[in-house]
């Protein structure tokens, strides 16, 4: 049997005799560069724009908590001006044409008469009178951020005329200028408690998760106290447990460190939690190893491991520290006037009777749920973003 004989035509074989260059074999575009090369925070960035519904929260919030730094410029009236000649008196719209013709922003004046039915005041627009709505004027007075004596305004009423864009309260006091007003109120209760929990939640979780053994027992054992009441009964007794004779500004403190105190448990859990899955993690037994003390490596090397998932944990939990001072104000436990709130602009619609005679007495409402729905769909992106290889 003859061998098969070995065929002649052999495969070339090229050798380059340049360099080795390993970037040459596998070229990078500028945009897989970009996101290749990119730090874990530039990750995180390019993760939360794609999330376009928390992009459109975070400006939305980010325009709200600026106008809390102007709220008595962006507001018409001053919030205490009483206007007895319009109590209970409906939104005003603003209109560009009046008798065909374009104008200026107007609104036109308004006159009522009283029901004898029901005793209500009706009011309708005397279109005779298109009274021109004034920007950048002077108008009520008021102390900026309590300190400096102003009148100026973004916008204010026309001269010998109204400017209630959300109707008047039972004192004829604008809403819409109150529920400006209120913003700075309720939105600084949510992040002073929010700040107030995070320590406490960032220090005791480190406590238990660093440690373990009977520390982590104490810890643990407390905060399954603490859950175990429900939460706003237990808001509603320490509430109502601040003297009635202390000043406004100190009742917005207590109420503040209130929610704050009983808002740390379920962020010292997940801290506790991150702990106890990285302590046996290399860098850190280097540093132990170095001799690093306890708190230097908590905080300057474990805490910033995950530290993109609390501030997500963080931003979810702002929505309830508002809703919780809603809710405490509205029942009459929280702040009290003079003090305006969300809460305490809502306290006045407790009476269905009222509401349905003067529904925009519930507009409060509406900026309530639009921050809570923007914090929620922020942090919703955040915690996307806070795991941007997955």
């Amino acid at each position: 049997m003859s061998s098969p004989s070995k065929s002649d035509d052999t495969l070339e074989h090229w050798v380059s005799d340049a360099p080795f260059d390993p970037h040459v074999a596998e070229a990078l575009t500028p945009e897989q560069e970009r996101v290749y090369m990119a730090s874990q925070w530039r990750m995180m960035w390019i993760r939360f724009r794609r999330h376009k519904l928390a992009v459109w929260s975070g400006a939305i919030l980010a325009v709200i908590y600026f106008s809390v730094l102007i709220s008595e410029f962006i507001a018409p009236y001053n919030m205490h001006s009483r206007h007895t000649d319009h109590i209970y008196a409906p939104p005003q719209s603003i209109n560009l044409f009046h008798e065909g013709s374009l104008k200026a922003p107007f609104t036109y004046s308004l006159k009522y008469t009283l029901n004898m039915e029901n005793l209500k005041r009706e009011y309708s627009n005397d279109e005779r009178r298109a009274d021109p709505i004034r920007f950048f004027c002077l108008g009520d007075s008021y102390n900026f951020w309590g300190l400096i004596p102003m009148r100026f305004h973004l916008v204010c009423p026309p001269e010998n005329g109204t400017l209630f864009l959300l109707g008047t309260d039972r004192l004829g006091r604008d809403m819409f200028s109150r529920i400006v007003m209120g913003t700075r109120i309720s939105l600084t209760v949510g992040l002073i408690g929010i700040t107030i929990s995070f320590a406490l939640g960032m220090f005791f979780g480190g406590l238990a998760g660093y440690y373990g053994g009977w520390i982590d027992n104490v810890i643990q054992r407390v905060i399954e106290v603490i859950r175990s009441f429900p939460e706003l009964p237990l808001w509603m007794a320490l509430s109502a447990a601040l003297p009635v004779t202390w000043s406004p500004i100190v009742i917005y403190f207590g109420i503040t460190i209130i929610l704050g105190l009983l808002d740390w448990t379920g962020l010292a859990r997940a801290v506790r939690s991150k702990l106890l899955a990285i302590r046996e993690e290399d860098f850190v037994s280097a540093a132990r190893l170095m001799g690093a003390k306890p708190g230097r490596i908590i905080w300057r090397h474990m805490m910033p491991s995950f530290m993109s998932h609390l501030i997500a944990s963080a931003t979810l939990s702002i929505p309830a520290m508002i809703l919780g001072e809603t809710a405490l104000s509205f029942l009459g436990l929280g702040l009290r006037p003079p003090i305006t709130s969300w809460g305490v602009l809502l306290a006045e619609a407790q009476n269905m009777n009222v509401v349905a005679l003067y529904p925009w007495l519930m507009l409060p409402v509406l900026p309530v749920v639009i921050v809570v729905l923007a914090f929620n769909f922020l942090g919703d992106g955040l915690r996307d973003a806070a795991d941007p290889y997955s």
